[in-house]
């Protein structure tokens, strides 16, 4: 490429970094303070370490300006909350008690006080705690953690730039506080936040901070008037303090929008843009606004979301082009390095060649110093980086892993007819009862039962070898046996396998699937303490063999009650993996749902007579911008009916969604066409139940009655209460009862006692509906 100019000023930053540790020592040592093996001071003397080890390795790598604050013990959104003192009245006296014992409080509940609910943070796999706020909420200044953070980083003499969640996307992720309006608008506690984030700048100018990032992913979204006038009245309060650190507003995931020239025009000094993917828009609206003169730019050329390499010499082409919209244009990633792996040099196990594809953040933080250099130096200082990546990329695109000429016929030769069931739902349902012969509320689970410490050291010993096939098959064989027998002995109606085999949702069936890949120690954070290892798909679909038809017909061999098979679905394939960006996803998820649709055909064809298809990411997924939403939906539900239409009309197709804001998706929901869905309820008290029975969904619903993210143990009153809430919506005979969501991450003692509180429960409602009918 053509010689660019220079521009000395340009420094490299990121806006936030993995917070695991290489070993998810951060992982262990809160697991470890839960279970009283690590005191207090041990676990903060953990974090601190990994935060010092992260600030070292990023100034080593060339990283001129440092985050802090982005570290957090469960979460960051959490973090917000104790800094501004929204603290539930429930969960006040165990923050007086113990900071730290309230704080994982807020996250886990305890026996006697529930949690804050959790939900996707944007259209990520991340999981952040809702704030509950009401027209009574006061807010207090607690910057310690903040401060803190940035005093540690100034001590070991870095240049650190405190990162903070901003007023208006806190205000506008937070819901109403339980009995409070539910037409309650947080937004409207604006005036009464800001003189509280007027605090806290005040307190980080004070202890070092020469700027502060304010994170405003909310404002990629749509907002209305109402909104667009906070943003404004909110950037100017704070930009027309004294005595504040310089303010930098960040805006991630999308484009800026109607925000960009309120931003652009108000006092704050800086504006940090995400350039990748949908946010590419933001060159044509900062060019057509005239840029942001007088401004720091922070463009964010390097995907923070994907493990995919940079193309260089089209990052440097929109940083050139970005040279004459601002007075200074510094280099970083989209968003926060949080979503993505830690390093790509420890995937040992994958061919070379794809490894050379792939950046992880220790890499992703090696091309922003690279094109800063580039940029500084000019292109010839990185002439050998350029023609190496040069190569990289070719390298990908020319690789048999991405295309195969098999699947791409089979995916041209679909039709609209395969695409639909046969039957209507009602005469799917009356086909279904008379197979089933189910009572009314019957009960069942979502799929994963406890994934125990023995089975994780019978996978350890098959993988090192300490083990053969046939013993760990055994072992495999024997907990399915234990789960089906408990459910049994616990009255359940329609059993799950228990899914002990899996090691992940999706990482499982990703390791049976041609064309993608999986990685040894690609952890990345869900939330609190949950860290998954999302697959690679790196090419071309397709499935050798069957993937569940072994398990799930031994299961059913071992009962007379019915076994669901358990599969995932093709969009929560492509959302809990980090998905080829070479060809559109309509086009991806269809070779997925191809594949799946054979795994349908085999279980029906060995009696399976219920299959879920599991699909949580149905509503992360959705574009944060509305026009791009029905394009998506359509695909979106076309490959889920594609992956399960070609069952007859006697086989009950099941699928599941947790932990989302479904209000917007419930025609998607119903265009599904699944004969049951269950969903995340219990921490939301059946929000979703009513909102389905407003929209007038007729299939079978099975609204969460148990939250299984929270070590509480719900009593037989608490579960037959949400039940009957959720009968106020949905009619009896169309009402399943269940878990939030699968099992995997409890323990027996408090599954067993929990899913017998949930049977009684439900034999209780179920008397009571029969004596009313009765009477």
């Amino acid at each position: 490429m053509a010689e660019i100019s220079t521009t000395p000023t340009s420094i490299a930053t990121v806006h936030g970094y993995p917070r695991q540790g290489p070993d998810r020592e951060l992982k262990k040592a809160v697991e470890g303070y839960w279970a009283g093996r690590v005191t207090a001071g041990e676990l903060r003397g953990v974090a601190a370490r990994l935060r010092l080890e992260t600030w070292r390795r990023l100034a080593d790598s060339g990283i001129q300006e440092v985050p802090t604050g982005d570290f957090s013990l469960y979460d960051h959104v959490l973090d917000t909350t104790v800094m501004v003192g929204a603290i539930p009245e429930r969960h006040r006296a165990a923050v007086r008690a113990d900071a730290l014992d309230g704080y994982f409080a807020m996250a886990r509940g305890t026996q006697d006080v529930a949690p804050l609910e959790m939900t996707k943070w944007f259209d990520t796999n991340y999981h952040y705690l809702v704030p509950e706020l009401g027209p009574d909420t006061t807010f207090t200044a607690d910057p310690a953690k903040a401060t803190g953070e940035l005093r540690e980083a100034l001590a070991l003499g870095h240049d650190p730039r405190p990162v903070l969640v901003g007023p208006i996307t806190y205000l506008l992720l937070a819901k109403p506080a339980p009995g409070v309006a539910p037409d309650f608008e947080p937004i409207t506690l604006l005036d009464r936040l800001l003189p509280v984030y007027a605090e806290v700048l005040a307190e980080l100018r004070a202890a070092g901070a020469a700027w502060v990032q304010l994170d405003e992913p909310a404002l990629v979204q749509d907002q209305p008037p109402p909104v667009l006038d906070a943003v404004a009245r909110a950037y100017q309060a704070l930009g027309d303090l004294e005595g504040r650190p310089k303010i930098l507003v960040c805006g991630y995931f999308g484009h800026l929008g109607e925000a960009l020239p309120i931003l652009a025009a108000g006092p704050v000094e800086g504006l940090a843009l995400d350039f990748t993917g949908p946010g590419a828009a933001n060159l044509d609206l900062l060019a057509g606004a005239g840029g942001v003169p007088g401004k720091r730019l922070v463009a964010g050329v390097v995907d923070g979301r994907n493990i995919w390499i940079n193309d260089l010499e089209a990052s440097l082409a929109t940083l050139a082009t970005l040279f004459g919209l601002a007075a200074r244009v510094d280099v970083s990633s989209s968003c926060s390095l949080l979503h993505v792996p830690l390093d790509s040099a420890a995937e040992t196990d994958l061919d070379p060649e794809v490894v050379r594809w792939l950046a992880f953040a220790r890499q992703k933080t090696d091309e922003i110093v690279t094109l800063t250099r580039g940029l500084t130096q000019g292109t010839r200082a990185i002439a050998d980086r350029l023609s190496d990546n040069r190569a990289d990329l070719a390298s990908r695109a020319n690789s048999p892993l991405t295309h195969d000429p098999a699947v791409r016929a089979h995916g041209a030769a679909v039709t609209a007819a395969d695409t639909r069931r046969l039957q209507p739902y009602a005469q799917r349902a009356a086909v279904q009862r008379a197979r089933l012969d189910l009572p009314l509320l019957p009960t069942t689970t979502i799929g994963s039962f406890p994934q125990t410490a023995e089975l994780r050291v019978a996978r350890a010993d098959l993988r090192a070898g300490r083990i053969d096939a046939a013993a760990y098959d055994e072992r495999i064989a024997a907990e399915i046996r234990e789960v089906l027998a408990f459910q049994e002995e616990a009255g359940i109606d329609v059993l799950v396998h228990g899914e002990p085999e899996r090691n992940d949702m999706v990482q499982y069936f990703a390791e049976r699937l041609d064309g993608y890949l999986a990685t040894q120690h690609g952890w990345v954070q869900s939330y609190g303490t949950r860290y998954v290892r999302p697959p690679i798909l790196a090419g071309d679909i397709s499935r050798p063999e069957p993937m569940t038809l072994r398990w799930t017909t031994y299961a059913q061999s071992q009962t007379g009650r019915p076994v669901k098979g358990m599969l995932t679905g093709p969009v929560t394939m492509l959302a809990w993996s980090f998905v080829r960006d070479d060809q559109p996803l309509a086009e991806t998820a269809r070779q997925v749902a191809l594949a799946l649709r054979d795994e349908v055909a085999d279980l029906q064809a060995a009696g399976t007579a219920v299959i879920q298809v599991d699909e949580p990411a149905l509503r992360e997924t959705l574009p944060l911008r509305a026009a791009d939403r029905p394009a998506y939906l359509a695909w979106a539900t076309e490959a889920f009916r594609l992956a399960t239409s070609g069952v007859r009309a006697d086989t009950q197709i099941h699928t599941h969604m947790c932990y989302a804001e479904f209000g917007e998706i419930l025609a998607a929901i119903d265009d599904l066409d699944a004969d049951v869905i269950s969903l995340e309820a219990a921490r939301s008290h059946m929000q979703v139940a009513h909102e389905l029975a407003e929209a007038g969904y007729p299939r079978e619903v099975g609204p969460g009655v148990y939250d299984i993210h929270s070590p509480r143990v719900p009593d037989v009153e608490e579960v037959a209460s949400l039940l009957l809430k959720g009968l106020d919506g949905i009619p009896a005979e169309r009402l399943w009862v269940n878990p939030d969501c699968g099992l995997k991450t409890r323990g027996w003692p408090e599954v067993r006692t929990s899913l017998d509180n949930l049977v009684t429960a439900a034999r209780k409602v179920r008397a009571e509906i029969a004596g009313r009918v009765a009477d």
